[in-house]
């Protein structure tokens, strides 16, 4: 019996994560058994897999990485939070609402959703804990608000999404602004009916000598996404040189003004920085590998095609789309969908004729929602071992969340015009 090579490539994938093969690994085994059995050009593997990272784009992504361990380190996300929280005073879910208007400022450094668990959590988690909330709910609002850094620019997502694409990425980084900002009102909203229900309360209102205080404190900090993005739309530099100029300056700022870095720190930092590149970096090389294997065999096309035949009204064929997403991000890390769906998604935006920046900020919404979705829920992981709780804990309390990311998604989805406002506006 004749099996379809694309089948035996795409259940390999799925058996070799079935035993929890890295998924690096898994894309790059599958991807090469297939190639090698098929005799479909095993010569083609060392071009491709350096193509794969060779791209000067992708260049950004490291220096993005190093420049959000920098911050971190610096303390930078303190100084942020106590200026927030003397901001918002006692209104019921207080704290719960510092956490996601700081989840979105550190979003703006580190473009990373479990970078920024674990930056903002160490401080609120705790905070909210001796404030009298649930450890659950504040771990899981945490983690879900997290997310929002592969949303908010400048986010190592949209990178990797207009390399594979085309798109324009500093039109993402433009075009992620208002979805990530309204995905954490939903947030807010969700926090504030359930303090409501269960009396959680903030502190109280700083004095106008703390908040100008601690604004004073802060300043640097507040600067950080105001150079970076200031820089990108002013013309002065491209995303990728923005990273290194992200990098210069947390330096700067850790070094020179708050003096919370030390030469020794900073080895610690490159460590962190060059391992945390080299997880997504060997993703994307293994990822390109199982992808050029998918096109060599057809897959990509025929699958595009079924995807198409579904349905001629474009909002079920969106729908299908989401839901696809939805699930994939249940499983996969967001680096790999990129690579394993995008291919076969760009015909369908063009059968369509959606707008492929619009898409990469649905695609990113999806994958920032999968990040908090169990059973691979990296935030989820690294919100609980913040938090020092179990993950049936954690995923039970973050329902409620989840409803609201996806309540905000429908709105990004079927109103498409909330995404491309800021890019027509600034740059078509």
């Amino acid at each position: 019996m004749n099996v379809d090579p694309g089948v035996i490539l795409l259940a390999l994938f799925f058996i070799f994560l079935a035993f929890k093969v890295p998924i690096a690994v898994a894309l790059g085994m599958a991807g090469m058994a297939v190639v090698y059995w098929y005799n479909l050009g095993v010569q083609m593997f060392a071009p491709v897999f350096f193509a794969n990272i060779s791209k000067f784009s992708l260049l950004a992504i490291p220096f993005f990485i190093l420049a959000g361990v920098i911050m971190g380190r610096a303390q930078i996300s303190d100084k942020i939070i106590r200026l927030i929280m003397l901001m918002v005073g006692p209104v019921s879910g207080g704290m719960a609402i510092v956490t996601i208007i700081t989840a979105l400022f550190w979003g703006a450094v580190s473009g990373s959703g479990p970078a920024t668990v674990a930056a903002i959590g160490t401080i609120l988690i705790p905070g909210m804990v001796k404030a009298g909330y649930d450890r659950g709910f504040a771990a899981a609002l945490t983690s879900s608000a997290s997310g929002l850094a592969i949303v908010i620019p400048p986010s190592i997502g949209f990178i990797v999404y207009g390399v594979i694409t085309g798109a324009s990425i500093s039109e993402l980084f433009l075009a992620g602004i208002i979805p990530g900002i309204l995905v954490g009102l939903f947030l807010i909203v969700a926090a504030f009916i359930i303090s409501v229900a269960r009396g959680y309360r903030g502190d109280r209102f700083g004095t106008a000598k703390e908040v100008l205080g601690a604004f004073k404190d802060a300043f640097w900090a507040l600067l950080t996404p105001v150079i970076i993005l200031g820089g990108i739309y002013g013309g002065i530099f491209t995303p990728t040189e923005a990273a290194a100029v992200g990098v210069a300056y947390g330096l700067f700022v850790g070094f020179v003004i708050y003096r919370t870095l030390t030469f020794k720190d900073l080895y610690e930092l490159l460590v962190d920085a060059c391992t945390s590149s080299a997880v997504v970096m060997l993703v994307v090389a293994f990822a390109g590998i199982f992808g050029w294997a998918m096109m060599v065999l057809g897959v990509v096309e025929r699958v595009s095609a079924a995807v198409i035949a579904m349905s001629s009204n474009p909002y079920v064929v969106i729908a299908l789309i989401n839901v696809i997403l939805l699930v994939a991000g249940m499983l996969l890390d967001a680096i790999s969908i990129y690579y394993l769906l995008m291919p076969i998604f760009m015909p369908v935006l063009a059968h369509f004729g959606w707008d492929p920046v619009w898409f990469g900020v649905v695609t990113t919404v999806n994958l920032a929602i999968g990040q908090v979705t169990p059973p691979v829920a990296v935030n989820l992981y690294v919100g609980c071992n913040v938090a020092g709780i179990s993950m049936d804990e954690i995923s039970r309390a973050v329902v409620p969340f989840l409803l609201a990311s996806v309540a905000a998604l429908a709105v990004i989805v079927y109103a498409p015009g909330i995404t491309l406002w800021l890019p027509k506006l600034l740059m078509r």
